[in-house]
């Protein structure tokens, strides 16, 4: 529920012409003009009508006491107080629009406004707000500019302040970047002036809801059974997992996946910038890092948390992503009886995920040698999954790379399956096969014991 005091208050935040909710021109002209075209310079007069339904709505609702209302009970309120204010202006409003309006109101009284329902549609997986004219969703694999708007500048700010809000965090002029989490666990980050030039942007990546698994995988054409029955080996025989992929290209839902092949009888400690791991064991401790204060105090970042996990008696330990130093404290870990552990990190191909994780410890200051920290990663990782999104906006494991250990100061490895793309069809899916290599993976004889019936 929005606080009365914090919807009355006006924001000070400098706005190009367009983004101006009177229209008026007359502002410093020292920002470039927005190439959208903002919903509050529409001709669309109900878009006029929904500033002055929303306006009045909030001049008249109780937030105290619509707090205890149930959401049938307050529909309800809202929809009395803005037929009053249609009749009150003489607001020439279509039955359709009336209730487009009521629903909308509603939904950023108890949700993020505009949004909300794009929350609910399991089919979209992020929804990118450029301002308060464009709304993009991804939609199976795919961007698409949506048919939602935002009233207007000061309306995307009101939202993205109360996302925010919910998470302890603030977003202003002196603090124009934010990372949050909804609280159905979807990822948020918002920018805004004057970081953002064309109005403040909310980029969320939504949670997925659906229970992943590697045959629902297979099923949707992700990998192949070789590929799932190699994977399930390697997750019963403790093998230490990097999952390598690029932004959006499906390492945790893979990552998810994965983790159900975890014993029960294994304690598992996860540790994430935003919790977004869906582990089904009973036996598992959650770590999440916390940002800085507005004081500037009080930061946990992902190393603080490694460092502390290994004190609490892991099995396993998952780290959502690795990006910095705690790359390091990984590999130790990885490398004194944590084994089955799993990570992600961004890269796009599997040597490029071993350079990276290379590069990332000696930027973290580790004043080691590169041959020693090359053995170390050989030593630690077993094996490297890629993930990537392709042309078509499909999600595949195109490379299963198994880590064979160091020769000379190279890091030796080999692909035991990968993904071979034939050709497009007239549709512009990428047609295609998953190949092995013939290889036999050299952990089935390293780790047999764990496995039953290997051919």
């Amino acid at each position: 529920m929005i606080i009365k005091s914090a919807l009355k208050e006006k924001q000070t935040v400098k706005k190009a012409p367009e983004h101006s909710p009177s229209g008026s021109t007359d502002k410093p002209h020292d920002q470039p003009i927005s190439r959208y075209k903002m919903a509050d310079e529409s001709s669309d007069l109900n878009y006029k009508n929904k500033r002055l339904i929303r306006q009045k709505l909030y001049e008249q609702i109780d937030p105290i006491k619509a707090a205890t209302l149930s959401h049938e009970q307050l529909n309800q309120q809202i929809e009395s107080i803005i037929r009053g204010i249609c009749d009150h202006n003489r607001l020439q409003l279509s039955l359709d629009d009336e209730q487009t309006i009521c629903r909308e109101m509603f939904h950023e009284m108890i949700g993020i406004g505009p949004i909300e329902p794009l929350l609910a549609d399991d089919s979209v997986n992020d929804i990118l707000v450029n301002g308060a004219g464009q709304v993009f969703i991804e939609r199976y694999g795919k961007l698409e500019l949506s048919t939602i708007r935002f009233i207007d500048e000061e309306h995307v700010l009101n939202i993205a302040q109360r996302i925010a809000a919910a998470v302890g965090r603030r977003i202003d002029e002196t603090q124009p970047m934010v990372d949050a989490r909804l609280a159905d666990g979807s990822r948020v980050n918002i920018i805004t002036h004057p970081l953002a030039i064309d109005g403040t942007s909310i980029s969320i990546r939504k949670f997925m809801r659906r229970n992943m698994s590697l045959e629902v995988l297979e099923s949707g054409n992700a990998l192949s059974t070789g590929m799932v029955t190699v994977l399930r080996r390697a997750m019963q025989g403790k093998l230490n997992i990097i999952v390598s992929g690029g932004t959006g290209a499906g390492k945790t839902t893979l990552l998810n996946a994965l983790s159900q092949e975890i014993s029960g009888d294994d304690r598992i400690i996860t540790i994430e910038d935003a919790a977004e791991l869906q582990l089904q064991q009973i036996h598992v401790v959650r770590l999440e890092t916390r940002p800085v204060s507005a004081e500037g105090t009080g930061k946990v970042d992902q190393r603080d948390l490694v460092r502390n996990a290994l004190r609490m008696r892991p099995d396993r330990i998952i780290l959502g992503e690795v990006r910095g130093g705690e790359s390091f404290d990984m590999l130790q870990a990885m490398n004194t009886g944590h084994d089955g552990s799993l990570c992600t990190v961004h890269a796009n191909t599997p040597r490029d995920a071993i350079m990276r994780l290379e590069n990332m410890v000696m930027m973290a200051g580790m004043q080691l040698p590169q041959e020693a920290i090359r053995r170390q990663i050989a030593s630690a990782v077993d094996l490297v999954v890629q993930v990537e999104r392709m042309r078509d906006g499909s999600r595949r494991i195109v490379s299963v790379t198994e880590v064979c250990g160091m020769e000379d100061d190279v890091i030796q490895t080999q692909e035991i399956f990968g993904f071979r793309t034939d050709s497009v069809d007239s549709l512009g899916k990428i047609v295609g096969e998953f190949v092995s290599s013939g290889q036999r993976p050299a952990f089935y004889a390293t780790h047999s014991h764990y496995f039953q019936d290997v051919e």
